[in-house]
């Protein structure tokens, strides 16, 4: 029994531990910084970094000194015969069959390479440090586009979360208001009509609330896959939608001047041109000589029987030193059209960084201009949601006194709920909007 008691209380810790490491909190930096760690996108971005470097290594390795060594055996069990004169001094002699060397012979040799010139090679080196550039710009682009989806769902999340909690307000304040007036109607001093229309408000808050509930458990799996977390795992965010939409609101950012050549779109098409002109100077430079020099030693061995594993068994040692020079003569015009099909290649990744120059203008205007709104747009819907709660808690005060309709006070309270709404969604359109002008414009400011 006491043993059995042990194990129960050993898996009940077990299971708290485990509820434990399941539950996340997050301020939205937290979050960014996390996701950047842990993204599944983010993880692999940084194994291509890890990749390329190998690569670059791989490309320099070829370069440098090479040993390869080889073991050969060779077995005749039918020799090859050939014939000789009888007599080396009379050419008209019989010629008789004879079998030269042994049955088994070995040879183990090992072969020292290096290379003295290869235009190729050196282009190689530099498309290895270009190859490189363009993985770590890669992970930079990676890196921004994961911190906006972060930002994005983070604020989502708020929004949801806001939505909830405003929601569940006003059904209480509505039925609260249905409680009163059926008092009122059971009484005989106000219509059924004003029991209906506050009826049919309070049935589209409880739909508008139970959807938006589902849509927040939504909201919190699309987060968390964003972390790269389980999508069950228990988050809980820290900050809240209005102290975010605060930091968010910058000024200076819509005045700071905003260099394309600084963006990690422009950068990557820099890239691209780059690596075409290599491949521009490694077409040329298959036209000039290879040069490389080798050494060679070895041992060899010859027996009629395998005995080449005896202390006995002789071996006869050898050596080789020798230049290799590769010289291209002629190709049937092949070196000159893959050289002029890179050039054109080359011309083309120049436009292309010209239109991705121009494209990225563009963005960051258009971004400017969708950031200026949000705060804009903010600002009014601010004032829109105190406007429209003066005059519902008017219309609410002139229902019960018996000068307003049903109809004025439900007008009044969809009115509310729209601003409410629509006030949150500016809120979160001044992060989004920010986030994105800083993402086309590689100009983050934490």
């Amino acid at each position: 029994m006491k043993n059995k008691l042990i194990i129960f209380f050993s898996l009940l810790s077990s299971l708290t531990l485990f509820s434990q490491e399941m539950t996340h909190s997050f301020s939205l930096q937290e979050a960014i910084d996390y996701a950047l760690e842990n993204n599944r996108t983010a993880k692999n971005a940084q194994r291509d970094i890890e990749a390329a470097k190998k690569q670059k290594w791989e490309t320099i390795a070829t370069g440098l000194p090479q040993i390869n060594g080889s073991i050969d055996y060779q077995n005749f069990f039918k020799q090859q015969v050939t014939v000789i004169p009888s007599d080396f001094g009379d050419p008209n002699s019989e010629l008789v069959p004879v079998i030269f060397g042994t049955t088994q012979n070995i040879n183990a040799s090992a072969t020292l390479t290096q290379l003295i010139f290869d235009g190729s090679y050196i282009v190689g080196l530099q498309s290895a440090k270009v190859f490189l550039e363009i993985s770590e710009n890669a992970k930079t682009k990676t890196d921004l586009e994961i911190r906006k989806m972060v930002i994005n769902a983070y604020g989502n999340v708020l929004l949801a979360e806001e939505s909830v909690k405003i929601l569940e307000k006003n059904k209480a304040t509505l039925q609260k208001n249905l409680d009163d007036i059926i008092k009122i109607y059971e009484n005989g001093l106000e219509e059924e009509e004003s029991v209906e229309q506050l009826k049919i408000t309070l049935s589209g808050i409880e739909s508008n609330l139970n959807n938006t509930i589902r849509l927040k458990k939504v909201a919190y799996q699309m987060l968390n896959i964003t972390l790269g977390i389980d999508i069950y795992a228990n988050t809980t965010l820290t900050d809240n939608l209005e102290t975010l939409t605060a930091k968010h609101i910058d000024l200076e950012l819509l005045s700071e001047p905003l260099t394309v050549e600084n963006t990690i779109d422009y950068q990557i098409a820099e890239n691209d041109k780059v690596s075409k002109e290599l491949l521009v100077k490694l077409e040329q430079s298959r036209a000039l000589p290879t040069l490389s020099t080798f050494l060679t030693g070895g041992y060899l061995s010859f027996s009629n029987d395998f005995s080449f594993l005896n202390s006995e068994q002789e071996y006869f040692g050898y050596g080789l030193l020798g230049v290799s020079m590769q010289i291209p003569i002629f190709g049937s015009g092949q070196k000159s059209a893959r050289t002029q099909r890179a050039k054109i290649n080359l011309e083309k990744s120049k436009d292309e960084l010209t239109e991705t120059e121009q494209r990225l203008k563009l963005q960051i205007e258009s971004a400017k201009s969708d950031y200026q709104f949000a705060l804009e747009d903010y600002n009014n819907k601010k004032e829109n949601l105190n406007l429209a709660e003066r005059i519902e808690n008017k219309n609410q005060t002139k229902f019960f006194e018996g000068i307003a309709t049903s109809f004025d006070l439900r007008q009044a309270q969809i009115q509310l709920y729209s601003a409410q709404q629509e006030f949150l969604q500016a809120m979160l359109d001044v992060i989004n909007r920010k986030v994105e002008l800083e993402t086309v414009s590689n100009k983050i400011n934490n």
